[in-house]
């Protein structure tokens, strides 16, 4: 059976068609900048070149009638009909505390999520979108929605509570939630196939380091912690975004920079994190690297900042599983910066973690990185959301 990954941003639009049996991903691509001019088509099936058309997109429809014209299209498309598209997965940011697994799209799953709309205003809302798209387009095809929150719905009460007057969890759910959950899930899940042990009998520590980043704990085969929290700004230090602050610099900066609440917010968002430590040099990590290397002080206290957060973290998780027995790196931070994971590890000599130079060095591979004599096994597993998806959707269709 072949399934459609959709990934819906506010203005973009990822996806991946899959062969569910065979895994093989045989066409994927990008709308760009849709309801914005100068938007396209990024499209590229299976062994053959990228084929970019660049179109007016005024929608998401149209984006989605674009997508589905391009896999069926004579010359370069992968399937005959739509026929051949057995069901449609897309990617959910926030299921709030109503859902802790996929589900099969029908009204009040589309009730439900517009719910949860407030507490992720840049993501859902778009998501929707994508799905009403398909819905139009595709009325008889059977789609489900997969929940980046829904991993972390085992969390313990002790885990998502927030120091806050109990009524605001009552009245408004706030909580943490966590993000990347479908990340998390399926490489803790390959990290146990790779070292050969039940995923129910390990502890591990998800290390996903993309622009976006999140540590999660994974117990016995549960999410038993994670760092992002109400909405994806807590937690490590990421691309743009600040990660854990005083909440009270919220108030302080507004005042001294003559800023609004929102302001800074923004400014917490979109002009922090390495970007805003490195002094707006860069949030792509290959740009700090460059500077690291050369030993510029933005690069080296930017590296240095980013890494001990990150191992603050795993210790933390340590300590709230009562031991670790993996760390796994990816996303794309995690899979492809050796700097950044030796770095980390230096920090973890207490673990005994002892890093293989020569495999650490490997970028983007499936490998164990940490020594056979490290007791506590580091691993890069490159992440594939789309895939995990695909699982899913498979599933609820069983």
């Amino acid at each position: 059976m072949n399934i459609l990954v959709i990934n819906c941003g506010s203005s973009s639009l990822k996806f991946q068609l899959i062969d569910s049996g065979s895994e093989k991903v045989l066409a994927k691509g990008l709308c760009e900048r849709i309801g914005i001019e100068g938007s396209r088509l990024v499209y590229t099936p299976d062994g053959g070149d990228k084929i970019i058309t660049e179109t007016p997109m005024p929608d998401h429809t149209k984006a989605v009638s674009m997508v589905l014209s391009a896999l069926t299209d004579q010359k370069t498309g992968v399937i005959k009909s739509l026929s051949e598209i057995g069901a449609v997965g897309h990617r959910i940011v926030h299921g709030g505390e109503k859902f802790a697994k996929a589900m099969m799209i029908d009204d009040d799953v589309i009730a439900a999520i517009k719910d949860c709309s407030d507490l992720a205003p840049l993501h859902n809302p778009a998501n929707l979108i994508g799905i009403e798209a398909c819905r139009k387009l595709m009325p008889t095809t059977p789609m489900t929605a997969v929940f980046d929150t829904a991993f972390h719905q085992t969390m313990p009460e002790k885990a998502y509570l927030y120091g806050l007057p109990y009524s605001y969890y009552e009245k408004y759910k706030i909580r943490r939630y966590g993000f990347h959950g479908t990340s998390h899930s399926y490489v803790s899940k390959r990290c146990a196939a790779v070292l050969g042990k039940p995923y129910e009998s390990l502890k591990i520590i998800v290390c996903h380091l993309g622009n976006g980043a999140s540590v999660s704990a994974v117990m016995n085969g549960k999410c038993v912690d994670t760092s992002m929290g109400l909405t994806p700004l807590e937690g490590l230090i990421m691309g743009t975004r600040s990660g854990d602050i005083d909440p009270a610099i919220i108030s302080f900066a507004a005042k001294k920079e003559n800023k609004s609440v929102d302001d800074i917010m923004t400014v917490l968002n979109k002009e922090s994190g390495v970007y805003g430590i490195s002094g707006g040099l860069s949030s792509d990590f290959r740009d700090l690297e460059a500077a690291y290397n050369e030993g510029k002080p933005e690069g080296i206290r930017t590296f240095n900042a980013y890494t001990y957060r990150v191992a603050k973290y795993i210790g933390a998780y340590t300590a709230a599983m009562n031991g670790v027995d993996a760390i796994c790196f990816t996303a794309g931070v995690g899979e492809n910066s050796p700097l950044v994971r030796k770095m980390t590890c230096e920090y973890l000599g207490y673990l005994g973690v002892k890093i293989n130079d020569a495999a650490n060095n490997k970028r983007g591979e499936e490998i164990v990185i940490s020594e056979d004599s490290s007791p506590v096994k580091v691993l890069t597993i490159p992440t594939n959301e789309e895939l995990a998806i695909a699982r899913e959707t498979v599933e609820l269709l069983k």
